[in-house]
């Protein structure tokens, strides 16, 4: 594979479930959105049409597991299908995000990894790379059985802090889980303190968190990887307001802010922002003012024109904090 082809040889599709996230890909690498053809036949079944070949052609196809989800995976499953029955050389789907990865493992009797099953349908429907961000634990990476690059967005997040004085700042992860990824956006903020919630879930939306280590300062950068209730968050930030934090700066790569997350957060008086990227779409109406959304599009850009060269996504990693200039798309 050279270094030198040509991106106008790619094809790159989108699904229903993030359009605008698609186009703000091809806009950035220059290339066309090919268009896909979605509908629903009188008995619900659907109807997915690729509308320009793909044989003897690399395709990406674009699509975040984003509510409908099992909607939005049947129709990622159909296209995949679709390229690999029309004879596509490589077939790349792109999640953004991969919503069963939360779905990790067998914590109770009789349930299923449904993580793992999913990647197993992607990889039969046709998959032959995967490109995600910010899987929900490490081990998701080797439920699938084709290459997978599982991208970060630290880097567009921490730029929104840059030139802040973040003195008196204290990073917290509300799941020790995920103490390791907090721990390295720490640093690149500039080595701050870190603390870390052990949290215990009682139900989708019913938690308790007890903060580990030693808070400082009168505001938090509250870091996780997804929000979906807000539960974590505001029990988090409740916590914190005892320890004497009185400024909280809610972070997440996934926001999936569903049963009112936006508002809940936005309704705790100790939080003054709320950063999230666009690997789901938000719908532009009903933002709170204190919203912000980061594109990710750069991140997916670049990684899909270093696989189509033939080049390294681990010189890629080193190189995006001074070399990819991300999007804002804020209200």
């Amino acid at each position: 594979m050279g270094r030198d082809r040509d991106l106008s040889d790619i094809r790159i599709f989108s699904g229903s479930a993030h359009p605008a996230l698609a186009h703000a890909i091809c806009d950035y690498l220059g290339v066309p959105l090919q268009p896909t053809i979605t509908s629903r036949f009188s008995n619900d079944n659907l109807y997915v049409h690729l509308g320009a070949s793909v044989r003897e052609q690399e395709v990406f196809l674009i699509q975040p597991l984003s509510p409908p989800v099992s909607d939005h995976l049947l129709e990622l499953l159909m296209m995949l299908d679709i390229a690999r029955s029309a004879s596509a050389r490589s077939i790349h789907a792109v999640i953004p995000y991969y919503s069963y990865g939360r779905s990790d493992k067998k914590d109770a009797p009789r349930i299923s990894i449904t993580g793992r099953l999913i990647a197993d349908l992607l990889h039969t429907a046709g998959a032959t790379h995967v490109i995600t961000m910010t899987l929900h634990s490490p081990q998701v990476h080797g439920f699938f059985g084709v290459p997978t690059d599982d991208l970060t967005a630290r880097s567009v997040l921490a730029r929104h802090f840059q030139g802040r004085d973040l003195s008196g700042t204290t990073l917290v992860s509300p799941d020790i889980g995920h103490a390791k990824r907090a721990a390295e956006f720490a640093q690149m903020l500039g080595n701050l303190p870190m603390a870390a919630g052990n949290k215990t879930r009682y139900g989708d939306n019913v938690v308790r968190v007890e903060i580990i280590g030693e808070v400082r300062g009168h505001h938090a950068i509250l870091m996780d990887d997804e929000i979906a209730t807000g539960s974590s968050m505001i029990e988090t930030v409740n916590q914190l307001r005892e320890k004497g934090i009185t400024e909280v700066s809610v972070v997440c790569t996934h926001g999936v802010f569903t049963a009112g997350a936006l508002h809940k957060l936005a309704a705790v008086p100790e939080i003054t922002e709320i950063v999230t990227t666009d690997t789901l779409p938000i719908p532009e109406e009903g933002r709170p003012p204190m919203l912000h959304v980061l594109s990710v599009a750069p991140l997916f850009g670049e990684a899909i024109r270093s696989n189509f060269m033939g080049l390294s996504l681990g010189d890629l990693f080193i190189d995006w904090t001074d070399s990819v200039k991300p999007v804002r798309t804020d209200h």
